[in-house]
Parts: structure tokens; C-alpha cells; sequence
């Protein structure tokens, strides 16, 4: 006990995790903070969500509005833009360093959530995982960007990790469908285990956050309907379908399916190839994500629905991919040598093939393609390992 307590006296954060963790966490985050600014970041996406904000304040067409020296539209849907208008308010060198910092108190909640998702409530973990998270290729270019990801990401997750009946439980989802509407699948994943619970006589809990969740995307597009009726009306019936406007689909930063066949056939508009691809990945993983809900496992299902939703979606942005933070905290806590899929993405290997102007990505070589499709890959790999599991368990048994 003397020798304890006279190494505590020398080192007093040695036996004191959580302090400890702290001091890493915030050295992580401020090293990352400079490095950030050493690179010059622009943060184009949070300009191009000002840009949103002053055109809905300006009352212009916000879907033929163009901003920053590329010139990027507007992609998502208006009740992001009547969300932006807040921005405004700032001048932008405020702007993104309020935007950083919102970002970095995001990832220690999106840690804090991955943990109590997967069952484990360690102190200090949250610290240590977002110390270390903040440098993978997903959460560095979401910083960098200025991107929305770790607020849906946060939304969704405490959505999932509430109480059977909390009586908000739902709304994180529905929220979050409203400004990205691929994270609907998560309704519809919680409505189909509801249907299939009630059916085997189980109950139907997940119902009540389903509605929920459906509630709270009516309100908030009835919300921007009425504010912005003109651009509701040209989104809901024109825009959602044209996904050229995001950008070309081989990009290697397109970590989507869609992306990886667009570069694997050669062409910037895979078609039919893509879309029965993507049904079936849909169907098959939401399959994958039922089952693992109805045995109980609560995090493996959000996770398999989360991957899913990447994969099928039309454009999955490299920095779209920060639910690989969740991913890799529920396959440690498993004890799994599968956590080392983290370190795909915190290698940032997609990046070593051509890209930029010119669409190289057209020409790539087989080792490129498999390169600039490693967050696919990687999902793939968890949906396979989610939906071998319970096989793995009975055989181990």
C-alpha cells in the first residue's frame, strides 16, 4: 500500500484512469485541432450549409443556388436549409472553429453511445476511443469538411440506446431521416421486427418508436413544406432523383456500392447492375439486422442496419463511414480479432489510387479498384461475420 500510494504522489494520474484519459483525449484532440489548421482546411461543406442558410433567409431558388469556388449545389433536403439559417448568424472564421468544437464534443458523445449500445460502460473508454477515433480517415475528413455525419450518427444511436418505452425514443431517427433520408432504413428495420414479433406472438415494442420515428420526419417535412413550399415541392418531385447533382458516381471518395461498380465496369452510370445489386444487399442485410434484434442483440442489429445503409445508398461519402467508430467498439467489446477492420479505416489506403480531375477512376487497375473499395469491402466482411454469428454460437456450443 505505501508503494501505491507513493506512486500515486509521483504520478497522480497513473492510477487514476479516467484523468488520465482525459489528458490523452484532450492532448489528441488539441494536436489534432492544429494539424487541422496547419492543413489549411476550408471546411467547404459547412460553407455550402451557410450558403443553404442565406438563401433560404434571401427567399432564392434553393436548389439553382451554387456556392464556394466549386460551385457545389444543394443535395439535401429543405429542412436542412431552414436548420442552416442559424449559420449565418457567425462570421466564418467563428463558424468553423464553433463547428470543430461541436464535432469533437459529438465524437466523445458517439463514443459514449457505441460503448453503452455494445453493453460496456468502462470509465474512461469513451475518452481513450475518441482519442484514437479522431484520426481515422472518416471523423478526420467529417472535420475537415465541416459535415453533419457525427450529429446523425449521435441522433440515430440515441435513438437505439434508450429504455424499452422512453417516450422519445424514435424522434433521433426521424430527425435524422429528414436531413438524410437513407437513415429511414432504420424505421423500416425497427417496423419490420415489430411486424414479425407480433406475428410470433412476441410483442411489438419497437412499434411505438417506429411511429415515432415516422412522426417526427412527417413533422419536420411538413415544417420545411410550409416554410419553403417551392423548393419542398421541386426536392420531393425532382431533385431526390437526381444524383449526378452530388457528384460522379466512380469518385473514389464514393465508398457506396454503386461507386465500386461504376469503377469496376468502367462507367459513370452502373444502372441496373447497381440497383439489383443494391436491393438484394438491402433485402439480405436488413435480414441480417432483423434477426440479430430479435435475438436480443441490440448492437450487432443497429450496426448491420448502419452498414447496410451505406452500402445501398446511391453516394457514400469516405467521411459518410464514421459509423465505423460503433462498428469497431462493438466488435472489441465482442473480444473479436474482427476489430481490426479499424485499422482499414484509419489507413486512409483509398487515397493511394489516381483521383481528382479528369475522372481517372475510369481507368483503374484491379488493384486500384480493390484499394478504392476497402469501406465496402470492410462492411461487406461485417455483414457476413453478423450473420454467421449466431451459427458460430450453436457450433461453439
Amino acid at each position: 500500500m505505501k508503494v501505491l500510494a507513493h506512486t500515486a504522489a509521483r504520478f497522480p494520474l497513473a492510477l487514476r484512469p479516467v484523468p488520465l484519459a482525459a489528458a490523452v483525449c484532450l492532448l489528441s484532440f488539441a494536436v489534432f485541432w492544429t494539424a487541422q489548421r496547419a492543413a489549411g482546411v476550408s471546411m467547404i461543406d459547412l460553407m455550402v450549409y451557410r450558403a443553404e442558410g442565406q438563401t433560404v433567409r434571401a427567399g432564392a431558388d434553393l436548389y439553382a443556388m451554387r456556392a464556394t469556388e466549386a460551385r457545389l449545389p444543394s443535395t439535401y433536403p429543405p429542412f436542412a436549409a431552414l436548420l442552416f439559417t442559424p449559420l449565418t448568424l457567425l462570421g466564418v472564421p467563428a463558424l468553423r472553429a464553433l463547428a470543430t468544437a461541436a464535432n469533437l464534443g459529438l465524437l466523445l458523445a458517439l463514443a459514449h453511445l457505441s460503448l453503452r449500445l455494445a453493453g460496456r460502460t468502462r470509465p474512461g473508454a469513451a475518452l481513450w476511443i475518441a482519442a484514437l477515433a479522431v484520426w481515422c480517415e472518416p471523423v478526420w475528413t467529417t472535420l475537415r469538411y465541416g459535415q453533419v455525419n457525427l450529429l446523425l450518427a449521435v441522433a440515430v444511436l440515441w435513438d437505439l440506446t434508450r429504455r424499452q418505452g422512453h417516450h422519445w425514443a424514435g424522434a433521433g431517427i426521424g430527425l435524422a431521416a429528414a436531413l438524410k433520408l437513407t437513415l429511414a432504413l432504420f424505421a423500416l428495420f425497427l417496423l419490420i421486427t415489430a411486424v414479425v414479433r407480433t406475428r410470433s406472438g412476441a410483442g411489438n415494442f419497437p412499434l411505438g418508436m417506429t411511429i415515432k420515428a415516422a412522426g417526427a420526419f412527417c413533422a419536420a417535412t411538413a415544417t420545411a413544406a410550409v416554410a419553403l413550399p417551392h423548393d419542398s415541392l421541386r426536392f420531393w418531385t425532382s431533385m431526390m432523383f437526381e444524383t449526378g447533382r452530388v457528384g460522379h458516381a466512380e469518385d473514389t471518395a464514393n465508398q457506396s456500392l454503386r461507386g465500386v461498380l461504376a469503377r469496376l465496369l468502367h462507367t459513370g452510370d452502373p444502372g441496373l447492375w447497381w440497383t439489383s445489386v443494391a436491393a438484394l444487399t438491402a433485402v439480405l442485410g436488413l435480414a441480417v439486422a432483423v434477426r440479430a434484434e430479435l435475438r436480443g442483440e441490440r448492437a450487432w442489429a443497429a450496426m448491420a442496419c448502419a452498414v447496410t445503409a451505406l452500402l445501398v445508398s446511391p453516394v457514400s461519402w469516405s467521411h459518410h463511414w464514421v459509423w465505423c467508430v460503433p462498428v469497431v467498439v462493438l466488435l472489441w467489446v465482442e473480444g473479436s480479432r474482427w476489430a481490426l477492420l479499424g485499422t482499414v479505416f484509419g489507413s486512409y489506403a483509398l487515397w493511394w489510387v489516381p483521383h481528382g480531375t479528369g475522372r481517372p477512376e475510369l481507368a483503374q487497375s484491379g488493384g486500384q479498384m480493390a484499394l478504392s473499395a476497402l469501406y465496402p469491402l470492410a462492411g461487406t466482411c461485417f455483414l457476413v461475420l453478423a450473420a454467421l454469428r449466431p451459427w458460430r454460437r450453436s457450433r461453439s456450443a
